[in-house]
This record gives C-alpha cells, sequence and structure tokens, in this order.
C-alpha cells in the first residue's frame, strides 16, 4: 500500500493467496458473498462469512497471512493509515472504538456486520467498466465513500456506550442480540428475553435501543433480511424458500419488508 492513500482491492478469489496486513495500517476486509478462511501462521485460523466485514489493525508489525476463499466468493479490503482516518474526522464527533487514543498503540480486531448501504456500493464494484485509466481515482471515490458510511452514527453498534457504564447490564444486553441472532428463525418473546438475562422488559427495550439504535425486534427484522438477502445474492434459492428460511410465512409480507429495508424487491436483488 501507498503511505498516507486509501487503498480498495478486489480480492481475487478461488484460491490460496498470500499476503501481509501492513502495521499501522487499519484494514477492513469485506465478504459481499461466498467466505474466506483467513490462516495467521501455522494453527490460528479465522472464517469471514457473507455479509461480515473484518477490522483489523496492528501497530507493531505487519501480520502475514493465507487467505482460502470459495471460487464465487467476492472480498474486498478498504485499508488505510489510522492516523489518516483520524484526519477525516472532527475529533468530538468520533465515537467509534479504533478512534480511541489508547488504541493508536494496541493491536484491534473486530468483526461488524456490513450494512446494506455499504453492500450496495461494493457490490457496484463488480458491475464498474471504468476505463483503466479512470479505475483508480473511481476506486478512491468509492473507499471515501465506504469510510464515510462506515462511520455514520447510524451504522454503527454502540456496545461500548458511554453513557451505559454498567459492564454487567451491558453483557447481559450483548446476550440478548446474541440470542436474537442464534435463534433468528423462531426467536424468544421480549418476555422471555427478559426472564434469560435478569432484566425488566424496560431494561431491556431502553437498553437494546440505547446500544444498538433500534428496539429488538427492529434488530431481529434486520438481521433476518440480511440473511435473505445473502442467500439471494448466492442465486441458489427461490424467493419463497428464503421467505420460509427466515420465518416468514406469507411471501408477500417478507417481499414488502424486504423492499421497505432495501429499496429493491427480492427478485430484482437476484437480477
Amino acid at each position: 500500500m501507498i503511505e498516507n492513500s486509501v487503498h480498495l482491492k478486489l480480492i481475487e478469489t478461488g484460491k490460496v493467496q498470500s499476503s501481509a496486513f501492513q502495521a499501522k495500517i487499519l484494514y477492513k476486509v469485506f465478504c459481499l458473498q461466498g467466505k474466506g478462511i483467513f490462516g495467521f501462521g501455522p494453527i490460528y485460523r479465522r472464517e469471514l462469512q457473507a455479509g461480515k466485514v473484518f477490522l483489523i489493525y496492528n501497530p507493531e508489525e505487519a501480520l502475514n497471512y493465507q487467505l482460502d476463499s470459495e471460487a464465487d466468493s467476492k472480498i474486498i479490503i478498504l485499508g488505510l493509515p489510522l492516523t489518516e482516518l483520524h484526519k477525516m474526522f472532527v475529533p468530538e464527533s468520533i465515537d467509534a472504538p479504533v478512534f480511541h487514543p489508547d488504541n493508536i498503540n494496541r493491536k484491534y480486531y473486530e468483526e461488524k456486520n456490513i450494512s446494506p448501504e455499504i453492500h450496495q456500493i461494493l457490490q457496484g464494484l463488480y458491475q464498474n467498466q471504468m476505463p483503466t485509466n479512470a479505475q483508480r481515482l473511481y476506486l478512491q471515490a468509492k473507499a471515501m465513500e465506504t469510510l464515510s458510511l462506515f462511520y455514520s452514527g447510524r451504522n454503527q453498534e454502540r456496545e461500548n456506550c458511554p453513557f451505559l457504564n454498567d459492564e454487567q447490564m451491558v453483557r447481559k444486553l450483548k446476550q440478548v442480540k446474541e440470542t436474537l441472532i442464534a435463534s433468528y428463525q423462531s426467536a424468544p418473546t421480549l418476555t422471555e428475553l427478559a426472564r434469560q438475562t435478569g432484566l425488566n422488559e424496560n431494561q431491556l427495550k431502553v437498553g437494546f435501543r440505547e446500544i444498538y439504535g433500534m428496539p429488538p425486534y427492529q434488530y431481529l427484522l434486520n438481521h433476518r433480511l440480511d440473511i435473505a438477502r445473502n442467500m439471494l445474492l448466492s442465486g441458489k434459492h427461490q424467493v419463497n424458500e428464503v421467505a420460509d428460511h427466515i420465518g416468514y410465512q406469507n411471501v408477500s409480507h417478507f417481499i414488502s419488508a424486504f423492499k421497505k429495508k432495501f429499496g429493491l424487491t427480492p427478485k430484482k436483488m437476484m437480477a
């Protein structure tokens, strides 16, 4: 990577590639489709699944890796020096954990969901037919657009929310999120979730909204629809099959919810 620059690269998939994450560069590794297995050293392996993004930062040394990906995978790496990222933001507006001053000298690894807006931008890179001489400028523009959306307040999970100082409360609310994700096809009721975590329903609803920006069942709906989107983009499933898989008994209700979230019907998403 060129020093002090934004770098966006579409990875050639379907084979094992060896490379390295350079020191002092913050990387975002997006998987739009398929999956990739990262091998770090002789033992450690980490799987990156469709709809997920890895954030990787090492201030000390380059991190060598091997990436083994499926042939139909779509994996994109975006990186830039952390100091350059800092310069793009007004300090008092920064609330992403990686921006905290202590983190500039600390290793940082995290996995997040790819938002629908970012997914749409990055998916468009595969339909790009820009002339070669304009390709670099185009990729830089898309990298900046992706960064701006990634760090917008409404797209961040705020598990380290400063006004929720009760660590036990935060752990319980994260447990609620994990339960919703694990049981998305037949999720527990709000009462059951409260009982499982030892919270009352008001604490659950208010706290969950403060951390994740939405009520628990809106979060669950978004998660279900993200799964549906990934299934449709794989080209391996029919609309009614996807609707049934994520828990919709009425296909028309699924189509309506999908279009409301993504701005496209499921069939148009598949096109």
